[in-house]
C-alpha cells in the first residue's frame, strides 16, 4: 500500500513543473506515506501555464503608428496627384478633339463641293459656238453631281407642292385662289432643305386660301 502510494506521488511530482515545484517548497517535504491530491495543487495562472513569462506586447507605440499614417497619407497624396493629371490630360485632349472637329467638320462637304465647282467651270470654258443642248446637258450633269453630293451629306430636299402647309417646314409669304384643298401649298417660290432631319431652311410657299 505504502508503495502504490509513494509510485503515485512520483508520477504527479514528476507531471509538475520544476518552477511549480520550486514556488512550493512544501510538497517536497511531504512523506512519502501522504498521497498528494489534486488540492494540494494552486490554481495554474495564465502566465504560469506559459512557462511563467509574461506576454509581449506587441501593440506598435505612437511614433510607430505616426509614421505609418504618414506613409500612407504620402501614398493617397500620390494617387490623387496622378488622378488629378490625368483627368487633365482627358479634359485638354477632349478640348483639342472638339476645336478639330469644329474646324474641320465640313471638310468632307467640302472636298466634296469642288467636283461641282469643277464641273461649272468646265462648262464655262466650253467653245461660244457650243449649241444650247450641249449646253444645258452639261448643267445637268452638274445638278446630278450636286445632288449625289448632297444624299452623301443627308441633305433632303423639301418639295412641298399640294403637300398640307405645315410651319414647321414651310414659309407662306402670301394665300391665293387656287384649285385645291385650303390650307394646301399652291405654288413652291423656293424649294426647302433638311441636314440630317433638321430644317436649314424652310420651304418658301403660296398656300390656297380657304372657301
Amino acid at each position: 500500500m505504502m508503495r502504490r502510494v509513494a509510485d503515485r506521488n512520483l508520477e504527479i511530482a514528476f507531471s509538475i513543473p520544476i518552477h511549480r515545484l520550486a514556488m512550493f517548497p512544501s510538497l517536497a517535504t511531504r512523506t512519502m506515506t501522504e498521497e498528494i491530491t489534486a488540492q494540494d495543487l494552486p490554481p495554474i495562472s495564465e502566465s504560469s501555464a506559459e512557462g511563467g513569462i509574461p506576454p509581449v506586447d506587441t501593440t506598435p507605440g505612437l511614433e510607430e503608428m505616426l509614421r505609418q499614417a504618414e506613409l500612407r497619407a504620402e501614398e493617397h497624396h500620390d494617387a490623387w496627384l496622378r488622378a488629378k493629371a490625368e483627368t487633365e490630360n482627358v479634359r485638354r485632349r477632349g478640348v483639342e478633339e472638339a476645336e478639330k472637329a469644329r474646324k474641320f467638320a465640313v471638310e468632307s462637304f467640302s472636298t466634296d463641293l469642288l467636283a461641282v465647282k469643277d464641273s461649272l467651270e468646265a462648262a464655262l470654258a466650253t467653245d461660244a459656238g457650243a449649241s444650247l443642248e450641249s449646253v444645258k446637258s452639261g448643267v445637268e450633269i452638274t445638278l446630278k453631281q450636286l445632288v449625289s453630293v448632297f444624299e452623301r451629306h443627308a441633305i433632303q430636299e423639301i418639295d412641298p407642292l399640294g403637300q398640307r402647309f405645315d410651319p414647321n417646314y414651310h414659309q407662306a409669304i402670301s394665300m391665293v385662289d387656287a384649285e385645291g384643298e385650303p390650307n394646301t401649298v399652291a405654288t413652291v417660290l423656293q424649294k426647302g432643305y433638311l441636314l440630317n432631319e433638321r430644317v436649314i431652311r424652310p420651304a418658301l410657299v403660296m398656300v390656297v386660301k380657304p372657301r
